[in-house]
């Protein structure tokens, strides 16, 4: 999440000061107390607000935001992100409060917990600039395609993969078919595109699946070591969970079977026969692979699903599916270098070199830290899905007070010291909410121009996706702040009333401290 500001110290003179230094942000934290300089007003020290909360300063969680399913490669964890969008406020605000000075905020004692705040403007936000959760934005590759509306994209480093293959299955077919020369490497890299092709065929039943149960698909992605379908919510069953999961390796069985039925009518020992053999055999390994019963793979899902069903605790079986994914990984570094050094895999012992060896522990141990990652990956977003309900938009607002455009800062944090509240919100003459105040922006405000600086010149004005929901929660609540990047938002009842303001940072912070917390 992502905004940032300055901050400055008052400097002490009698009018005199250079505008250049009067203009000059200095470093430092400036206490929330009003310039002594101006003829009319001073300010207090802003009291802390009698509600807590929780804030963050970790940058972009929407990438906890997706399930991604791979062919021919572990699957990437599962993550969620809501397809529903909360029904903003009433456009016409209940403005009943501002004459008050106060809008009602959070009632005493509200919040996550944990010490009083700082009061606001006296905390320099965290580096860079603070925003909420986004999404992963469309990229990813080469955009090839849309079947069934989800864009398809290759990664770079799928190229590195079909050169890969297109080398090693071209040193094969110099051996069974010497006769093709140097052609052998167009046939390799027709191989490597049609076994790609299979990858994607695969990925595509898994979306088809999902679209099928209403859940939303971001994206399928071509990359190393297989592919990914990035599916934006989790399965509401654990019987959808697992024919989510189950139909892309049904279908790489499938393909195998037919390469297998369509070699029979092929002339062994030809460009099409081996071509043949080779999709046929590397589509049951895919099919294989992704059975085993461990996450993030296929299989791992499958398992997941059982557990599930068991013991009625999704949590439960994650953890399963995520330990047995973890001990898969010790058993691929460890047992697929002795499997193909005895010939157990195919090739005899005799015709193993120490270069084959070196690959092949090389091959060993990039699958088995895909595997041991994407396990971990699981139990962390299975946590995140676990702690996402406690992050509640009427527990993280923060008190504001109304104020007018022309009101200067320090004017306005002193209505502020007096009400308790943390943020401040721009009114039109009628009381009606123009903008939010930016904290950023009252930090990097030095205490002594405070008294001649405007709240206008430091507030967002608000659009219909900054009027947030008092009654939003979990995914509800992150998804519509990746949908309208902003430092602050309006929070208001269902009947129109303004509740307070909710500051990103907030959410930030109370979304790390709810990761952190032990399931």
């Amino acid at each position: 999440m992502d905004e940032s500001g300055g901050s400055g110290q008052p400097l002490s003179g009698d009018g005199g000061t250079d505008d250049r230094d009067a203009d000059r942000e200095h470093p430092g934290t400036p206490r929330c107390s009003g310039g002594t300089e101006h003829p009319q007003q001073s300010e207090g020290n802003v009291a802390r607000p009698e509600h807590t909360q929780e804030t963050a300063s970790t940058a972009d969680t929407a990438n906890t935001a997706d399930t991604a399913n791979t062919a021919g490669a572990p699957k990437a964890a599962d993550s969620a992100a809501a397809d529903r969008a909360p029904a903003a406020g009433p456009a016409g605000m209940d403005t009943s409060r501002a004459a008050s000075g106060e809008y009602p905020g959070p009632p005493d004692g509200a919040g996550t917990g944990g010490p009083p705040p700082e009061p606001i403007g006296t905390t320099t936000p965290p580096p860079g600039k603070p925003g909420p959760p986004r999404k992963q934005g469309p990229g990813g590759g080469i955009l090839m395609g849309r079947p069934f509306g989800v864009p398809v994209y290759v990664a770079p480093s799928w190229f590195l993969v079909a050169a890969l293959i297109t080398w090693v299955f071209g040193g094969q077919l110099e051996r069974v078919l010497p006769e093709l020369g140097a052609a052998r490497y167009l046939v390799s890299l027709f191989f490597a595109v049609a076994f790609y092709g299979s990858v994607l065929i695969h990925e595509l039943a898994h979306t088809v699946a999902a679209l099928r149960f209403h859940l939303p698909v971001r994206r399928i992605q071509l990359q190393f070591f297989g592919g990914v379908s990035e599916i934006e919510k989790e399965s509401e069953t654990p019987g959808r969970e697992f024919t989510l999961a189950f139909v892309g390796p049904l279908l790489s069985l499938v393909l195998s079977a037919v390469f297998y039925a369509v070699l029979q009518i092929v002339e062994p020992g030809t460009v099409p026969g081996v071509l043949l053999a080779g999709l046929m055999a590397s589509n049951l390994i895919v099919a294989v692979f992704n059975l085993l019963p461990g996450l993030p793979l296929d299989g791992g899902r499958m398992l997941r699903a059982v557990v599930w069903k068991i013991s009625g605790k999704p949590m439960t079986g994650t953890v399963a599916a995520a330990w047995v994914g973890r001990a898969l990984a010790v058993a691929v570094l460890v047992g697929l270098p002795l499997l193909t050094q005895t010939g157990a895999l195919g090739s005899r012992a005799a015709d193993t070199t120490g270069m084959d060896t070196l690959t092949n522990a090389l091959l060993a141990a990039i699958l088995a830290a895909i595997i041991w990652t994407g396990a971990g990956n699981s139990l962390r977003m299975a946590r995140l899905r676990e702690h996402l309900p406690e992050l509640r938009a009427r527990s993280l607002t923060r008190r504001a007070v109304p104020v007018q455009s022309d009101t200067p800062l320090s004017e306005a944090l002193r209505r502020a010291n007096e009400a308790g509240a943390r943020a401040l919100v721009v009114v039109d003459p009628q009381g009606g909410p123009l903008a939010v105040v930016r904290e950023s922006a009252i930090v990097g405000i030095p205490e002594h121009r405070r008294p001649w600086v405007p709240v206008s010149g430091l507030a967002q004005e608000l659009t219909d996706g900054m009027r947030v929901s008092a009654e939003l929660a979990g995914e509800e609540l992150l998804d519509v702040l990746r949908t309208t990047p902003a430092t602050e938002y309006l929070v208001v009842e269902a009947t129109g009333e303004i509740y307070g303001v909710l500051s990103a940072a907030d959410v930030e912070r109370a979304f790390v401290k709810a990761m952190a917390r032990p399931s």
